[in-house]
């Protein structure tokens, strides 16, 4: 049996449907779904098997006009990414269309996309009716040359399958790059932060989950087979720490039970998790921070 493996980068602008799709395919959680845009920041790899194939995807930062440093390190990533993967799938929202940053996403694949080989998939098609997607896709095909056009919903899983199949076949024959049973390249703190970090942006509002990060300070494990999980919350404010603890604890609370289920329910066995909130006025610019989240410091300037 030839096998197969490589990567694939998904690209698109922040809330596309990157993440959900990963999950989609990987077939568990390995990335941050949430209403808010430009959550995910590092690079995740999540790792699915179609076959004898191993597709290994790579969720990238949603691309966006930088503004500060955390945003240029991600959109870095997010372009490192593409240009490393052996196929690359552009994920644009039906109902949204050809927006200007659709428009500047063409304009750097033309850059980095020469040579590879580059797929679309128009995602939440249930949102509009079939002559819409169909002009979509034409106006989207004439201003880059997509090898494939898929019509998808990450969320329900239209037209997903079909999408796997045909990465499975076009990836480079080759030996698998990870063990069988492994969904995630990310480190299980890197993970367990992540999980944190999700329930903070989707308890709190606005800027706030733009302005924090979440690090895996220690982890212990137990005679009893449970583990000791404690992770500190960096923000950049006083005020923001006051938000984040809510009025007697209440809101942490919340999030600390939200973020311990979800842990125990991934990790399959008890967790003891315990949150402390630190303020650090220049997280922002601190290059330990950007190593934590998988990212490269350098590439903010």
């Amino acid at each position: 049996m030839t096998t197969r493996a490589g990567f694939v980068a998904l690209i698109g602008e922040p809330n596309a449907g990157k993440s959900t799709l990963l999950n989609r395919m990987v077939g568990a959680k390995v990335s941050i779904v949430t209403h808010k845009v430009q959550t995910t920041r590092a690079r995740i790899r999540g790792v699915a098997m179609e076959g004898a194939a191993q597709i290994v995807f790579v969720d990238t930062p949603g691309l966006f006009s930088p503004r500060r440093r955390l945003d240029r390190a991600m959109v870095a990533a997010a372009w490192g990414g593409a240009a490393d993967a052996d196929l690359v799938v552009l994920l644009v929202e039906a109902h949204r269309g050809v927006t200007e940053g659709v428009e500047r996403i063409l304009e750097g694949l033309a850059n980095i996309g020469k040579g590879r080989r580059v797929a679309l998939a128009i995602n939440k098609i249930d949102r509009v009716e079939a002559p819409v997607l169909l002009g979509l896709s034409e106006d989207l095909n004439a201003r880059y040359p997509f090898e494939k056009t898929f019509m998808i919903s990450a969320e329900r899983g239209y037209g997903t399958d079909d999408l796997r199949r045909w990465l499975a076949e076009s990836l480079p024959e080759g030996p698998w790059l990870y063990p069988e049973d492994q969904i995630a390249d990310l480190p299980m703190r890197m993970i367990a932060a992540e999980i944190t970090r999700e329930k903070l942006t989707l308890r709190l509002h606005q800027e706030l989950p733009y302005q924090l990060t979440v690090e895996t300070e220690s982890w212990q494990e137990r005679k009893d087979g449970s583990a000791r999980i404690d992770q500190i919350i960096y923000v950049a404010r006083d005020g923001h720490k006051g938000i984040i603890l809510g009025k007697g604890g209440e809101t942490i609370k919340a999030i600390s039970q939200a973020a311990r289920a979800e842990l125990e329910e991934f990790l399959d066995r008890k967790v003891h998790l315990f949150l402390q909130v630190k303020v650090r006025p220049n997280w922002l610019e601190e290059a330990e921070r950007y190593s934590e989240m998988g990212l490269d410091f350098r590439d903010g300037n």
